[in-house]
C-alpha cells in the first residue's frame, strides 16, 4: 500500500473508474450521488477494484454498500489508506 493516498489521488482514480463503468464524465463531482450517475452496486464493485489496483486500498462490499456520493467514496478511500 502506498505510504500516502491524497484526496486528489483518490478523486482522480474514482472519477476515472466511474467513467470506465459508464458514468457521464461531465456529471461526476464530489457532490454527485451514484444514483444520479446511474452507477449501481456492480459498478461500484468494479470501481473498488480499480481503487485497489491503482492505490492499493481495498474496499469491501460492507465498505461501499452505504456510500451515497462520490465524495463519500473519496473520503472513505483516504481514511482507509491512513488507517493502513
Amino acid at each position: 500500500m502506498p505510504a500516502t493516498v491524497t484526496t486528489q489521488d483518490a478523486e482522480r482514480v474514482v472519477f476515472d473508474g466511474l467513467v470506465e463503468v459508464g458514468a457521464d464524465e461531465d456529471s461526476i463531482s464530489r457532490e454527485a450521488t451514484f444514483e444520479e450517475l446511474d452507477v449501481d452496486s456492480l459498478d461500484l464493485v468494479e470501481v473498488a477494484q480499480v481503487v485497489d489496483d491503482k492505490l492499493g486500498v481495498e474496499l469491501r462490499a460492507d465498505d461501499v454498500k452505504d456510500l451515497r456520493t462520490v465524495g463519500d467514496a473519496i473520503d472513505l478511500i483516504v481514511a482507509k489508506a491512513e488507517s493502513g
